[in-house]
């Protein structure tokens, strides 16, 4: 696998900046929910996919299949998409271009990760694919990014 530690590395490097300014900036409660809640909702996702077998993860450390740095890859993409969308618009509408904010991240990233090995998609629901990542990956990511910065918006 190409790269596996920058690419691990480059995750993490993103979580910990946005938690840093999340406890700076933000209400503990709204943090938690965040980083917290956002992690719970992003490992319940990916356990789900992963035990209908339709994705498999490559980079470990794993819990029940599910990479840890994958919960840190979720929370800091949506706290990042989710403060750009707060500059914008406020209330539910930033969540929902949060949403589609992160939505639109992983269309860009996602298929690299295919490429470079990091994860395979198994899966033969039809339906369109986008460079080998399959559309539910994506509508995955818009309810995901979207329960996760709802969460925090209860606390905002």
């Amino acid at each position: 696998m190409p790269n596996t530690r920058t690419f691990v590395a480059s995750v993490l490097a993103l979580w910990a900046v946005a938690l840093a300014t999340a406890v700076v900036t933000w209400p503990l409660d709204a943090t938690l929910a965040l980083f917290v809640g956002g992690a719970a909702v992003a490992y319940a996702a990916e356990l789900v996919v992963i035990q209908l077998g339709w994705l498999e993860h490559h980079v470990g450390p794993k819990l029940l299949g599910v990479p840890l740095y994958v919960l840190a890859g979720w929370t800091g993409t949506v706290y990042v998409a989710y403060r750009f969308a707060l500059l914008a618009v406020e209330g539910w509408l930033a969540v929902a271009l949060a949403a589609v904010l992160a939505t639109g991240y992983d269309v860009a990233a996602d298929p690299k990760g295919v490429a470079d090995g990091h994860w395979t998609y198994h899966t033969d629901l039809g339906g369109p694919a986008y460079r080998g990542v399959p559309w539910w990956n994506f509508a995955g990511w818009l309810a995901v990014a979207g329960a996760t910065a709802g969460l925090a918006s209860l606390f905002l």
